[in-house]
């Protein structure tokens, strides 16, 4: 099919700090060195994208030299984490800004879905909105009205769409944003995690539709997602960012595995160096083990047994127990929401408890209910004075703590279960209709 876009040695720079403030000098000195053939003085300066730390340089590589090629009709996948460098890297491919170094070459017309409602004027009507964003990808009005109707009942905003956007929610932005940047038949299409302000079934519709536009029309589609099934059900191929530079590339299951692990080492790191909790620290969980029921300390779980799940934390400020609520929840390998575990909902309550400045919470898991795989914890501590106000928030970590579990009897029936996933209490029986 060939190469439709290609990205060599990609970096962009940012000035940290206010916009505005010095850059006159700095803009000479380069304009200098530009004259005289020489290199950029602060191509060699600046500090990696690492948002968590503390910033000890004036600039920073938000990415560093990316290279990869997209062949016509493949799905690129972009992962990694919040800050890792993706939005920067498509705001450079749909031409919002310019990379410090390196080149973007394409065939075609770009279409781009980076925000919510990107290229709409919000005065403008849902409808004169088409004609615009068709417009600018250099379609005729005829070529756009032929897709009007279709537009309009793909995003399910028909009541609206002679309403000005700027009326519109969120959700029904994303909705006609989407509709337009994917029926206006763009050469590739680039989208951002915005289909999460989207509804299930619009994101389901969504999804079908890159589908659609991959394989049934041949197009190309860049897509950045946190949601690691859809990546692995839509893609092809992928690429994993990392502090603003691409640590993998390979196919869609090979990058995401590479990602997932990446992650679960990463949440390996000592609670008390993790730097990335949220919370008016009144309280602080400093270390999360496994025991089982007899006290021994396990770094591999086994479906069906029993295990404490033993949380210790420091109180740096007065908590009332009674308003304490812990909340854990697990996911799996593909970054899914398998179960929660709150004290609110199983009705229990610290209130007979003096609270120690030094104590540990201690859960119960009487039967593991998880299959084989791996599993991240994210847990919040919080105050909530009363079932209906709000939580406020103590302690809050994702991916906190990482569990490997392996098959075990869990029906004592002398077979294995089966990996992934999670065990369904239940009975079975035959019966005569």
């Amino acid at each position: 099919m060939g190469v439709i876009l290609k990205a060599e040695n990609i970096s962009k720079q940012y000035r940290l700090g206010l916009v505005g403030t010095g850059t006159i000098k700095h803009d000479l000195n380069r304009f200098w060195h530009q004259i005289r053939g020489k290199e950029d003085p602060y191509s060699k300066v600046g500090a990696v994208n690492d948002r968590s730390t503390k910033a000890k340089e004036e600039y920073v590589w938000a990415l560093r030299d990316i290279n990869f090629e997209v062949e016509q009709g493949e799905v690129l996948g972009i992962i990694g984490k919040n800050g890792a460098g993706k939005s920067t890297l498509l705001k450079i491919l749909s031409r919002v800004t310019g990379p410090t170094t390196g080149s973007i070459k394409t065939k075609g017309r770009i279409a781009s879905l980076l925000e919510v409602g990107t290229g709409f004027h919000p005065e403008l009507t849902g409808r004169e909105n088409i004609y615009l964003n068709g417009a600018i990808l250099g379609m005729t009005k005829a070529e756009i009205a032929a897709k009007e109707d279709e537009i309009i009942n793909f995003s399910g905003c028909a009541m609206y769409i002679d309403t000005p956007v700027k009326r519109y929610s969120s959700g029904m932005r994303v909705r006609l944003g989407f509709a337009v940047a994917a029926f206006l038949e763009p050469d590739i299409l680039v989208v951002d995690e915005v289909l999460a302000v989207g509804d299930v079934e619009f994101q389901k519709k969504a999804i079908g539709k890159m589908q659609d536009i991959s394989k049934g029309e041949g197009r190309t589609v860049l897509f950045v997602s946190h949601n690691m099934a859809s990546v692995k059900s839509l893609c092809t191929r992928a690429i994993v960012l990392e502090n603003g530079t691409s640590i993998f590339e390979g196919t869609a299951e090979e990058s995401v595995s590479y990602y997932l692990n990446s992650s679960y080492q990463l949440s390996t790191t000592p609670l008390m160096e993790r730097h990335d909790r949220k919370g008016n620290g009144k309280l602080f969980i400093n270390d999360i083990y496994v025991e089982t029921f007899e006290g021994v300390k396990v770094a591999e779980l086994t479906s069906g047994e029993a295990y404490n799940i033993k949380m210790e934390f420091m109180m740096t400020e007065k908590v009332n127990p009674k308003h304490l609520v812990l909340v854990t929840q697990f996911k799996n390998e593909n970054d899914e929401l398998l179960t929660t575990i709150a004290t609110d909902e199983i009705g229990v309550s610290f209130r007979a408890i003096d609270m120690p400045k030094r104590g540990m919470f201690n859960i119960e898991i009487p039967k593991l209910q998880f299959r084989e795989g791996k599993y991240t914890m994210t847990y919040m501590v919080s105050e909530k004075q009363s079932l209906k106000s709000p939580h406020l928030i103590i302690d809050f970590l994702q991916d906190a703590f990482s569990i490997n579990v392996i098959r075990g009897d869990y029906w004592n029936s002398g077979v294995l279960n089966r990996p992934k996933g999670f065990i369904q209490e239940a009975t079975i029986f035959l019966s005569k209709n």
